[in-house]
């Protein structure tokens, strides 16, 4: 039963790739490259120098990602390289095809679909699929390349939020657009810049809007003469652990078990039920919790400085 649950939890995470990268790519070849608007990561700079050059997006897209999954693969999991070379090959042929089936105007790029004159809100609706298939992508354990695999690698051991990572990298990519004569005058090039400013902000702003709304957990304090009833009932159905406190009641003189339990956001309907059908007139108390980590919820991604495991030595030590 097991490996059948942990097969199709492979299954569904290269279905949602796929999903992610088919969104990827149409918000991409439909908004943006019509406009010829720049953006961050390995497609933004493949594209950049796809509007100054000529040399096919896809081509500098796979070049640059074959150099860094050399250098990835000594630092994250197989098992997340594995998708993310998956991702890779499965964007660089969807760019191929996209851009032969989407009608071309006269300069080779796609058709402005919004018309002439429409750059800014181009940007923003393609921004906003872009993040939300780069979250899609990085919520199953996979990733777009490029940028994404040193996001993901310094996400991987540093409590840093990807969209933060993604934002360093992409300033310096898109202001790369000042170093090419070919587009322009030095203040057509800072108005390009400025456009993909824009694009860096609103797709990274969407990124970890849908990571972090993922990852929300709450804090539920339930007050309730049946406690044991529906500790019993939310450990069994939901998994999660419950904490008994002792309650004094301030007014009554009584005294009472407090249930404390942190479980995700999504989970708040399943344990809210639960609750109303064990004891409708329970005092339940639902708050938002910053961050939440342990088992079962996220891993606490901070490095052990060197005076603290001096420290620790020696009361060791000073113990023996």
């Amino acid at each position: 039963m097991f490996e059948k649950i942990k097969y199709w939890d492979e299954v569904k995470d290269y279905l949602f790739i796929t999903l992610g990268i088919m969104m990827y790519t149409v918000s991409f070849t439909v908004f943006l490259m019509p406009y010829q608007i720049v953006a961050g990561g390995v497609t933004g700079f493949a594209a950049i120098i796809d509007y100054a050059t000529g040399f096919h997006i896809q081509n500098t897209y796979i070049i640059i990602n074959m150099a860094l999954l050399v250098v990835a693969l000594k630092v994250l999991g197989f098992k997340f390289m594995f998708k993310t070379i998956y991702a890779i090959f499965l964007l660089y042929f969807m760019l191929i095809v996209a851009q032969d089936i989407i009608p071309k105007q006269p300069n080779g790029y796609p058709i402005k679909l919004l018309g002439e004159g429409q750059d800014f809100m181009s940007m923003v609706i393609g921004c906003i699929i872009t993040g939300l298939a780069l979250s899609t992508v990085f919520l199953h354990n996979g990733s777009t390349g490029g940028t994404d695999i040193i996001a993901a690698a310094v996400n991987k051991y540093h409590n840093v939020s990807l969209g933060t990572v993604l934002i360093a990298i992409d300033f310096c990519i898109i202001g790369s657009c000042m170093f090419f004569p070919q587009f322009g005058t030095y203040l057509e090039r800072a108005h390009k810049v400025m456009f993909g400013l824009c694009v860096m902000t609103l797709e990274n702003f969407s990124l970890d809007y849908v990571m972090n709304a993922r990852r929300e957990s709450v804090q539920f304090m339930i007050f309730s003469n049946k406690y044991q009833e529906i500790a019993n009932a939310i450990g069994m159905e939901t998994g999660r652990g419950v904490t008994i406190l002792d309650g004094h009641g301030w007014y009554t003189g009584k005294e009472m078990k407090v249930l404390c339990i942190l479980a995700k956001k999504r989970e708040s309907t399943d344990i809210f039920r639960l609750i109303k059908f064990i004891d409708p007139n329970a005092f339940v108390s639902q708050s938002s919790v910053v961050g939440v980590y342990g088992e079962g919820f996220d891993e606490m991604k901070v490095r052990i400085n060197k005076k603290l495991e001096a420290t620790k030595h020696k009361h060791k030590h000073l113990e023996t």
